[in-house]
């Protein structure tokens, strides 16, 4: 597993480690970097339900 978000790229297969959505996983879509310096990415899970999160809250399967 890969704990760098730097790392992370659309279509990784992820799992949340961190923050509200912790214990979730999916597959990593809309990944893009804020203003502030900070990865913003949307996760998709298996059921369809859409949630985004920072990637220092994931890890890549």
């Amino acid at each position: 597993m890969n704990n760098n978000p730097h790392k992370l790229k659309n279509g990784d297969q992820c799992i949340v480690v961190g923050g509200t959505h912790k214990g979730k996983s999916g597959i990593v879509q809309d990944l893009k970097t804020s203003k502030t310096g900070h990865i913003t990415i949307t996760v998709l899970q298996k059921n369809g339900v859409r949630f985004k999160t920072l990637g220092k809250n994931v890890i890549v399967e």
